[in-house]
């Protein structure tokens, strides 16, 4: 089995009195693209500056290629840095901007140098770019050459926080599918810092799911997706209905639920135990966008009452009266149901969209 690339050990961090990192431990592959996510001041950015030398730790350790780099400085780890303002040089070309570090470290000579800036800047699609002015470019072209500048010094790791947030959304979809081509195409690790749910899921090999400095969940996009470890992630990831329910009996993969009026079957979250006990409440968590209304009963379905119809290009976004809890359904495409306002429907889902999780602390407070 390959060795991981970097490793994390046990990083604490503190700010006075606050502590931001708590006993953070996680292990990043070389060549894969792994994304720390998580709600602004969860901590994700701060393990980046860590990584990066930028900030100290208190305790624990970070391995690079089963070296220790925590003490060293910024410039001693072979890792590379792009922030969301890119922090080009405005009054350098874009050519002197990516030649900076190789002239800085003496690596190359000018011959060389030349070739390289070539070759990166075609990697990134901005070959003839090379007497621009930073004020001269986009947001996107910006981008483009800060990871070309990034680039030409064969980092180990490119730890990216939040590059895309200042460009427009259509920009920034477009630049996700670009930054993913381009790692696969390079081989290079990159570490991405987001708060973005979406990106994460089209970008990253991995994810790193972080709340209040603590891990929450590490795996696939598909696995953090459909089986969720805990409330927050289930919560954080994906639009989901979030409701308590009663079991009244468990079994190892499903468990007999009661919402309202409703009985129905549940399989449980491949990451969490549902609950020990038959008669305890549960969380009850479903994709709106894997449900389905029907008119006419059908097994394991809810039952309930048209609340309110939105209707925005493809998608619907129904909104359903189930026993005084309201349900919402995301629906792209019209079928058979012709269902009104008032009207009584059934509500049903994939298996993937539906789990259950046990019940914690702060349920109602993430609801709020």
């Amino acid at each position: 089995m390959k060795k991981p690339l970097l490793n994390l050990i046990n990083i604490n961090k503190y700010f006075g009195d606050s502590h931001i990192l708590k006993d953070i431990s996680f292990d990043i592959n070389d060549g894969e693209f792994l994304t720390l996510l998580g709600p602004s001041g969860c901590g994700k950015t701060t393990i980046l500056r860590c990584i990066a030398g930028l900030e100290s730790i208190e305790s624990g350790d970070i391995l690079l290629n089963g070296n220790s780099i925590k003490d060293l400085a910024p410039n001693k780890r072979n890792v590379n840095t792009i922030f969301q303002n890119y922090a080009l040089f405005p009054h350098l070309n874009m050519y002197d901007n990516i030649a900076y570090g190789p002239r800085v470290k003496k690596s190359m000579s000018e011959e060389e140098l030349k070739k390289r800036v070539a070759e990166v800047l075609n990697l990134v699609q901005m070959s003839g770019y090379e007497e621009r002015m930073t004020h001269q470019l986009s947001g996107g072209q910006r981008q483009r050459i800060a990871i070309a500048r990034a680039l030409i010094n064969e980092p180990d790791i490119l730890l990216l926080d939040e590059p895309l947030g200042a460009l427009d959304l259509k920009l920034r979809k477009h630049m996700q599918m670009e930054l993913a081509h381009l790692q696969k195409q390079t081989k290079t690790t990159f570490v991405y810092v987001t708060h973005d749910q979406e990106e994460a899921l089209n970008m990253s090999d991995r994810i790193v799911v972080i709340d209040e400095g603590e891990i929450q969940q590490l795996g696939s996009p598909r696995e953090i997706y459909n089986h969720p470890k805990n409330l927050f992630v289930a919560n954080f990831i994906g639009d989901r209905n979030i409701k308590k329910v009663q079991v009244l009996e468990k079994s190892n993969e499903y468990s007999k639920i009661k919402l309202g009026s409703n009985i129905i079957n549940i399989r449980c979250s491949n990451n969490a135990k549902c609950t020990d006990k038959d008669g305890e409440t549960a969380i009850l968590a479903i994709h709106m966008d894997k449900m389905k209304i029907s008119c006419h009963e059908i097994p394991n379905s809810l039952s309930g009452e048209i609340l309110s119809i939105h209707y925005a290009g493809s998608q619907i976004r129904t909104e359903v009266n189930v026993d005084g809890e309201k349900i919402t359904v995301i629906e792209y495409q019209n079928n058979d149901c012709d269902y009104d306002i008032g009207d009584k429907v059934f509500i049903s889902w994939e298996e993937s969209g539906a789990i259950l999780l046990p019940m914690e602390d702060d349920f109602e407070e993430s609801r709020a």
